[in-house]
């Protein structure tokens, strides 16, 4: 039996792929994706996790943040980006208020989107004051990625989108989230907007994969929000986005030409209309001519 290398695109991403791509020192890429063809591009560009993230609150559904997004919206999606995806890991966003009401309601929740909709693992936001939760998840055999540092769902309580770990007693509780997570078994943990420096003391602390958002390149992975990337957001991108395309100004200008082609008559033309067979337009002509001839009579 052939051995497939870690790197070679037709092999399934797993937990323990993810694993033994930090322990080859072999980068992990992971985006974001919400519905089905958006999740086969990605899947089919050899991408290592794709993330049914809670952001599809605001790129996908117009809120103002993530904390609007329900369980149902969530697994909706969740199920859309199944149908797409066969080589990448799939990972759903518990959203807010799915987990934080206790360990039986987390559990439900955790194991309707592996039941319903086709979950590989779950994320929950949160450090060391999740981690009892996060293992009783993973004692009923449900994968859990974790994330610290900036988490959305905590926008209020941080007072806005804001850079975390960037004094000395906020690094230390950083650290202690990330052994936390470590301990509980998480399988990889979101560093997002931290210093660089700081994630790159959690990676070498953990044994767990890190994947950074706006936490710099040490981290052994990195993920974006498709949208983001792709200059499908309306809002002002954060500095660690890199924007590969504008799609965005594509679609409106293809839009734009569609609307001005249909004001025009250029859209459709003859070429892109159905036509009668011969057979059938001769037989039609002929009673036409008909009823020409009786109108012509009379």
């Amino acid at each position: 039996m052939s051995v497939v290398p870690i790197g070679d695109s037709r092999q399934k991403i797993t937990i323990l792929s993810l694993l033994d791509k930090k322990l080859h020192h072999e980068p992990i890429t992971a985006l974001t994706a919400y519905d089905y063809a958006t999740a086969r591009l990605v899947d089919e560009a050899g991408i290592d996790v794709i993330l049914v993230g809670d952001s599809l609150a605001q790129v996908m559904l117009g809120y103002d943040n993530t904390l609007a997004v329900s369980m149902e919206e969530m697994l909706h999606h969740t199920r859309a980006a199944r149908r797409g995806t066969k080589r990448a890991l799939l990972v759903a966003d518990m959203p807010f208020a799915s987990y934080h009401l206790g360990a039986d309601e987390a559990l439900r929740n955790a194991s309707r989107f592996v039941k319903e909709a086709g979950a590989e693992a779950v994320k929950i936001e949160g450090g060391e004051k999740r981690a009892d939760i996060i293992r009783r998840i993973i004692d009923a055999e449900i994968p859990v990625m974790g994330h610290i540092g900036l988490t959305p769902q905590s926008v209020h309580a941080m007072g806005g989108y804001k850079v975390q770990g960037k004094t000395l007693n906020a690094i230390e509780q950083l650290m202690r989230d990330a052994v936390a997570l470590d301990r509980a078994g998480v399988f990889s943990m979101v560093l997002e907007g931290i210093p660089r420096e700081v994630a790159a003391m959690i990676t070498a602390e953990v044994q767990t994969p890190t994947i950074g958002i706006g936490a710099g390149p040490e981290c052994d992975g990195q993920i974006l929000v498709i949208h983001d990337m792709l200059g499908l957001n309306f809002g002002t991108p954060a500095k660690f986005v890199r924007q590969y395309a504008d799609v965005g100004a594509v679609m409106r200008g293809a839009v734009e030409s569609y609307k001005n082609d249909v004001i025009a008559g250029g859209y459709p033309n003859d070429e892109e209309s159905y036509h009668l067979p011969k057979d059938t337009r001769a037989a039609l002509e002929t009673i036409l001519e008909r009823k020409r001839g009786m109108r012509s009579g009379d």
